[in-house]
């Protein structure tokens, strides 16, 4: 009897290709640095012709907003609002989330950095996503607190800002105004200061 031929669907191939290429993202920028990323060395580590980088992603740039897209913590963050009296509970969380995500992940610090220093449409169109999260988690959480959405916003840049300016500094600061940047210990004491403003608002908002 003939050996029956299984056929691949092609939707198939562009899916293990596009995880083969975002895979070798990560490799390439944990091994060589960003500095090293480029078409034909992506293409090598992961076993595909280039061109099929133009075709999936559109450049490389494209490429490496894929890779931000699927995982940048606040892009896709998808939570389950929370009554308002565990609200606090929900906020801390939330930041608690972000440290770990972006401590425990080297290839997206580095592309955070690449973010913040070059300006193109890839890196336009996932600033619009972050904001229209952000924006989504402002006006919930405004209106379980009754506070105003101006409010909110700035309790949210401040903490999310510092959260992610304190996880990039802390790979070449070990030390920051005494807190120790490279240590568990040191965030621990961070979180938990963390928690403490969120707290705060949060009791003052209810007894207003």
């Amino acid at each position: 009897m003939e050996k029956e031929e299984v056929l691949v669907r092609p939707s198939k191939n562009r899916e293990m290709t596009e995880l083969a290429l975002l895979n070798a993202i990560n490799e390439l920028i944990e091994e060589e640095g960003f500095e090293h990323l480029g078409v034909n060395a992506v293409a090598a580590k992961a076993g595909v012709a280039k061109m099929l980088i133009y075709r999936y992603f559109d450049s490389l740039d494209g490429l490496i907003a894929a890779y931000i897209r699927k995982h940048d913590y606040w892009i896709n963050l998808e939570p389950e609002l929370p009554e308002a009296e565990h609200l606090g509970d929900f906020i801390k969380e939330l930041f608690h989330n972000q440290i770990r995500v972006l401590r425990d992940n080297y290839t997206l610090r580095r592309l955070f950095r690449w973010e913040l220093s070059a300006r193109n449409k890839v890196i336009k169109e996932l600033q619009e996503r972050r904001e229209a999260k952000g924006l989504w988690l402002i006006d919930a959480i405004s209106r379980l607190t009754n506070r105003s959405k101006e409010e909110v916003s700035v309790m949210a840049t401040m903490l999310s800002a510092s959260v992610s300016y304190l996880v990039l500094l802390g790979e070449n600061c070990p030390v920051y105004n005494g807190f120790k940047l490279q240590s568990e210990e040191g965030w621990e004491q961070l979180e938990k200061s963390l928690d403490q403003i969120v707290d705060n608002w949060v009791n003052a908002a209810n007894h207003e």
